[in-house]
C-alpha cells in the first residue's frame, strides 16, 4: 500500500435535500452535511472535523442531534436503511451504534428525533410503508412500530414531547397525530380532522401545546392534540387582530388562489421567549409570548441581497430549510434550499430595535449547483471554481476563506487561473473571457470568440493558454492575444487538456476514445492512443512528463506511452471521472462517479491496490494538486469544494523539490486607485470638519452644562436650608414627645407594680390550698398501692399452688397413657407375627392341595390319552391324523383352562381366610 495518504482538511459547501441539515453542537460549533460527510465546523477557530458516511450508502436523508448535544444520528438510504448514532464527544465520532428496522422492509428514514433524555430514538420510514419506529438505541432494540400515513400523505417531521419521553408528534400532508408509548405499543391519542392541511413543520411550546406551520402560511396551535386557534402572522396582529379561535369546521385551508400566493412556513423552532419561524422567502420572524398566553410577531430578520451578483433578488428569494439556536440562545443559524448557511446574534436583534436586522454568512458563500471548473495558481494559495449557478469564486485554501466572488448572467462552464494568480479565464456559452482579479472584483478586459468553452488551461509559464471549442483546441498568446495554433483531430467532445512542465507539449482526451499528445510549437500530433469503446473524462502527465495517465468510461486507469497502453488498473466496477498526479510522482489520485477519492501508488500496481476515501455525494468533476504537493482539491457535481492534506503515514507533509514563492501583490486599476485616493482626501477633510464641529459642540455643551450645574447647585442649596429648618422643628417636637412619654411611663410603672403585688398575694393563697390537697392525694395513693401489692402477692401464691397441682395431675395421666401405649404396641406386634405365620401356613396348605389336584388330573389325562390312542388305530390314516390333531388341540386347551381354574380357586380361598381372621 502507498505510503502517501490524503486527509480531509476543509470543505466548502452544504448538502441540500437532507432533513434537519444544520444543528449546534456547542456555542461555537455547528454540524451540517457536505458531500458524503458530516462536518463539525468551529466558527471561531475556523477548523472542521469530518464524520464520513458509510461506503454502501446510496444517499444521506436526515440528521438529528440529541437534547444533551452529545449524540448525532445520521440516516442513510440503501437496500436496508440504517441510522448511525455517533458520539460527538469521542474523537472523530468513531464510537457509534447502527440501528435498523429489523424485519420491516425499509428503504429510507426521512426524519428522526431523540427523546429528551437521549435514550430513545424515533425514525419515520418513507414511501410506501410510512412506518414510525421507536428504538432503545443504545441496545439497538426496536420497542414499537406503527403505520402513520400512506403514499398520498407524506410525513415531514417527527418529534418527542420535550417534557415526556413517551409522547410523540407526527406531522405531514394531511397528517397531525400524537402517539403515546404504553404497554409496549405506540397508541394514537388524538384524532384531529386535518386531511385538507399540509403541515411542513411543528414545534412543542409546552407539555400540551404544539404550534404547526403549513404550506399556505398558517400557524395553527394545538392543545392536547386538538386544534384551538390560529396565530396571525402579519404585523397588524401586534395591535389590531388577536389570535383567532377556530374549530373543526374552520380547519380547512384558504382557497387555492390565495394559497398559491401565501408564504410557506418551512421551519419553526421554539426558544425561551417564544418561537422563531420562516415566513416566506428569505424572511424569518420572531414571535414572543404575551401575557394573554398567546404570541405576537415582534421582529423580522431578512437574508440580505447579494452585492456580488447581477441577479439581486436571487439571495433574497431563498427558502429556509432548517433553523437552529445555540445552547445559550445567543445565535440563530439557518440553512436554505440554495445550499447557504446564515447566522445572526439574537442579542444584536434585541438591541437594534429601529434598524432592519439581516443575516450574515455563517462561514462563506457556497456554490449551489454543480462545479464545472477548478484551477490553482503558482504564486498564491488560491483556487478558482466555476459553477452552473452562474458564479466564479476565488478561494484561499490556506486561510480557508472566500477571497473573491462574482456572479454573472449566464453559466460558467470552465475556469483557469494564471500562474501569477492575477488573471483568470472563464468560459461561457457565448465567449471566453480573460479577467483581472482586482482587490475586490473580477473584471473582464479581453473577450475571445470561443463558444461553449468547456475546458481551458494556462500554460505553466503563463505565456499561453488553451481553450476548447467542441472538438477543437485553440492556443492563444497571453501577451498578444493572438490565436497561435488550432489543434484538430478529435471526433468527439474534448473533456480534458493538460500542459507539460516545459509547455512544449499538450495532452488532450475526449469522449471519442482518443488521447492525443500535441507539440505546442508546431501544432503536430506527436502520439495518439484511440480506444473507441472508452470515452475519456480525465487526463494528466506523469511527474516527469514521460507517460500519460487517463481515466474514462471503461472503468480503468490507463498509463500510456508512445501510443501504447503500458498498464491498466481496473476500477472495481466504478467509473473514474478525474485524475491528478503529485509533482513528486509518488501518488496518483482519481475521482469516481460515486464521489469517492482513490490514492494509488506510482508506479502503478498490477493488482487493485489503493486507499479509498469518502468525499462527495456526486461524481467528481475536477481535481487539482497544489504546486507544493501539500493540498489536493476536489470538486464535484454536488457543488462542494473539498480540500485534502497530502501527508505520509507519520502525518508529515510531502517534501517538494520546487521552490515556491508566495506573493501578496494584487491588481488595482489606476482609476480605482485615484478614486480611492480622492475618497480618502475627502474623508480626511470631512474628518477634520467633524473634529472642529465636535470641538465647538463640546464647548457649547460645557457652557450649557456649567449653567445647568449652577442652577442645580442653587436649587439644592435652598432645599438643604429648608430641610435643616424642618429638621430643627422635628427635633423640638421629638423632645416634647420624649418628656410626655417618660411621664406616662412612670405612671404605668406604678400601676403595674400595685397590680403585681395583688396578684402575688392571691396566687400565694391558692398555692397553699393546692399543696394541702396534693398531700392528701399522695397519702391516699400510698394506701391504695399497699392494698394492691398485698392482693398481687396473694394472687401469685394461688397461681403457683394451682400450677403445681395441675403439673402433678398431668404427669400421672401421661405415665398411664405411656404404659397403655407400650402394651398396645406389644399386642400389635404379636398379632402381626401371628398373621404372618397364619398366611404362611395357608399358602403351604393351598400349594399342597393344588399339587395333589394337579397330579390327579394328570393321571386321568394319561388314561384318556391311552384310550384315545387305541381308538385312533381303528380309523383310517387320514381320519386318525385329523382326530389326533383335534384331540391334541383339545387336550392342550383343557390343561390351560384347568390351570386357570386352579389359580382362581386358590386366590379365592386365600382372600376368604384372610378376611375371616381379620374379623376375629
Amino acid at each position: 500500500m502507498t505510503t502517501v495518504v490524503a486527509q480531509s482538511h476543509f470543505i466548502f459547501g452544504l448538502r441540500t435535500g437532507v432533513t434537519n441539515n444544520l444543528c449546534f453542537f456547542d456555542e461555537q460549533t455547528v454540524v451540517f452535511p457536505c458531500g458524503n460527510n458530516v462536518v463539525c465546523y468551529n466558527t471561531v477557530q475556523r477548523c472542521q472535523r469530518f464524520i464520513p458516511g458509510s461506503e454502501k450508502s446510496k444517499d444521506m436523508r436526515a440528521l438529528a442531534i440529541s437534547a444533551n448535544r452529545r449524540y448525532l444520528a445520521v440516516s442513510e438510504r440503501g437496500e436496508k436503511a440504517t441510522i448511525t448514532v455517533f458520539d460527538l464527544q469521542h474523537e472523530q465520532g468513531r464510537k457509534r451504534k447502527v440501528v435498523t428496522a429489523g424485519d420491516i422492509p425499509v428503504g429510507e428514514f426521512v426524519c428522526m428525533a431523540f427523546s429528551p433524555d437521549s435514550k430513545y430514538l424515533i425514525g419515520q420510514s418513507g414511501d410506501p410503508e410510512w412506518t414510525l419506529i421507536l428504538w432503545l438505541w443504545e441496545k439497538q432494540k426496536v420497542l414499537a412500530t406503527v403505520k402513520t400515513s400512506n403514499s398520498n400523505n407524506p410525513v415531514t417531521q417527527v418529534s418527542f414531547n420535550p417534557h415526556n419521553n413517551m409522547q410523540l408528534c407526527v406531522s405531514g400532508t394531511g397528517v397531525f397525530k400524537l402517539f403515546r408509548y404504553t404497554e409496549g405499543a405506540l397508541k394514537q391519542s388524538s384524532f384531529p380532522k386535518v386531511e385538507s392541511i399540509s403541515f411542513l413543520c411543528h414545534t412543542w411550546m409546552t407539555a400540551e401545546r404544539v404550534v404547526a406551520g403549513t404550506d399556505t402560511g398558517r400557524l395553527l396551535v394545538f392543545e392536547s392534540g386538538d386544534l384551538r386557534r390560529e396565530i396571525n402572522t402579519s404585523y397588524k396582529a401586534l395591535h389590531e387582530q388577536p389570535d383567532r379561535q377556530i374549530g373543526t369546521r374552520m380547519i380547512k385551508d384558504p382557497d387555492t388562489d390565495k394559497a398559491s400566493t401565501a408564504s410557506r412556513i418551512t421551519a419553526i423552532l421554539s426558544y425561551s421567549k417564544g418561537f422563531v419561524c420562516s415566513v416566506g422567502l428569505g424572511t424569518v420572524c420572531l414571535f414572543e409570548k404575551t401575557e394573554e398566553d398567546s404570541y405576537r410577531r415582534s421582529r423580522e430578520i431578512k437574508i440580505p441581497p447579494d452585492p456580488h451578483s447581477d441577479e439581486v433578488t436571487t439571495a433574497e428569494r431563498q427558502e429556509v430549510d432548517t433553523m437552529c439556536i445555540s445552547p445559550a440562545e445567543e445565535t440563530l443559524a439557518i440553512s436554505t434550499d440554495q445550499g447557504q448557511l446564515y447566522s445572526i446574534s439574537l442579542s444584536s436583534v434585541d438591541i437594534s430595535k429601529e434598524e432592519q436586522p439581516h443575516f450574515e454568512f455563517l462561514s462563506q458563500s457556497f456554490h449551489c449547483k454543480s462545479i464545472t471548473g477548478l484551477s490553482v495558481c503558482l504564486w498564491k494559495p488560491l483556487a478558482a471554481t466555476s459553477s452552473l449557478d452562474r458564479s466564479v469564486r476565488i478561494w484561499n485554501y490556506e486561510t480557508k476563506v472566500l477571497e473573491l466572488y462574482k456572479g454573472f448572467q449566464e453559466e460558467a462552464h470552465s475556469v483557469a487561473l494564471h500562474p501569477s494568480g492575477l488573471f483568470i479565464l472563464v468560459g461561457f456559452s457565448d465567449k471566453l473571457r480573460l479577467m483581472n482579479l482586482v482587490i475586490d472584483d473580477i473584471r473582464t478586459f479581453k473577450e475571445f470568440n470561443v463558444r461553449g468553452c468547456r475546458e481551458c488551461a494556462f500554460s505553466n509559464g503563463g505565456h499561453m493558454f488553451a481553450a476548447v471549442n467542441g472538438n477543437i483546441i485553440h492556443i492563444y498568446s497571453v501577451t498578444s492575444f493572438e490565436n497561435i495554433l488550432t489543434l484538430k483531430g478529435h471526433n468527439g467532445k474534448i473533456r480534458g487538456v493538460k500542459w507539460s512542465l516545459d509547455d512544449w507539449r499538450l495532452v488532450s482526451c475526449g469522449m471519442d476514445g482518443a488521447v492525443y499528445e500535441w507539440n505546442t510549437q508546431t501544432g503536430k500530433r506527436e502520439s495518439e492512443s484511440v480506444l473507441k469503446s472508452c470515452g475519456y473524462t480525465g487526463v494528466a502527465f506523469s511527474s516527469d512528463c514521460a507517460t500519460i495517465l487517463a481515466v474514462g468510461t471503461d472503468l480503468t486507469l490507463k498509463e500510456i506511452q508512445d501510443c501504447q497502453v503500458l498498464r491498466e488498473v481496473p476500477g472495481d466496477e466504478i467509473a473514474q471521472t478525474a485524475v491528478a498526479v503529485s509533482h513528486s510522482g509518488r501518488v496518483i489520485f482519481t475521482g469516481t462517479s460515486s464521489g469517492t477519492i482513490r490514492a494509488i501508488k506510482y508506479p502503478l500496481p498490477i493488482q487493485k491496490d489503493w486507499i479509498m476515501y469518502q468525499a462527495h455525494c456526486g461524481p467528481v468533476s475536477k481535481m487539482e494538486i497544489t504546486s507544493d504537493d501539500q493540498f489536493l482539491l476536489t470538486a464535484s457535481d454536488d457543488g462542494c469544494l473539498l480540500i485534502w492534506k497530502i501527508i505520509d503515514k507519520e502525518g508529515r507533509g510531502l517534501k517538494s523539490n520546487r521552490q515556491i514563492i508566495i506573493t501578496e501583490e494584487i491588481l488595482v486599476t489606476k482609476s480605482d486607485l485615484e478614486e480611492k485616493t480622492q475618497n480618502m482626501l475627502e474623508l480626511k477633510m470631512h474628518l477634520e470638519e467633524m473634529q472642529m464641529e465636535n470641538e465647538y459642540q463640546l464647548r457649547l455643551k460645557d457652557m450649557s452644562y456649567n449653567e445647568r450645574l449652577k442652577e442645580i447647585s442653587d436649587k439644592f442649596t435652598q432645599q438643604i436650608q429648608s430641610l435643616q429648618n424642618t429638621q430643627q422643628a422635628m427635633r423640638t417636637e421629638m423632645e416634647k414627645q420624649d418628656c410626655e412619654h417618660q411621664q406616662s411611663s412612670e405612671e404605668l410603672t406604678l400601676t403595674h407594680s400595685k397590680e403585681l403585688e395583688d396578684l402575688e398575694t392571691s396566687y400565694s393563697q391558692k398555692l397553699i390550698v393546692e399543696h394541702t390537697r396534693f398531700q392528701d392525694l399522695q397519702a391516699k395513693c400510698e394506701r391504695m398501692q399497699d392494698d394492691f401489692e398485698k392482693q398481687l402477692k396473694s394472687a401469685e401464691d394461688h397461681r403457683v399452688q394451682a400450677l403445681e397441682e395441675l403439673t402433678q395431675s398431668y404427669e400421672a395421666k401421661l405415665q398411664e397413657k405411656t404404659q397403655l401405649l407400650a402394651q398396645c404396641q406389644e399386642d400389635a406386634q404379636q398379632q402381626i407375627r401371628e398373621f404372618k405365620e397364619m398366611i404362611k401356613q395357608v399358602e403351604e396348605d393351598e400349594d399342597k392341595m393344588i399339587h395333589n389336584i394337579q397330579i390327579k388330573y394328570e393321571k386321568q389325562l394319561r388314561t384318556e390319552k391311552e384310550t384315545n390312542t387305541n381308538l385312533k388305530g381303528e380309523s383310517s390314516i387320514m381320519v386318525q391324523k385329523v382326530k389326533d390333531f383335534d384331540f391334541y388341540f383339545e387336550s392342550e386347551q383343557f390343561i390351560l383352562i384347568f390351570r386357570l381354574v386352579c389359580f382362581s380357586f386358590r386366590s379365592t380361598v386365600c382372600r376368604g381366610r384372610l378376611k375371616t381372621r381379620a374379623q376375629t
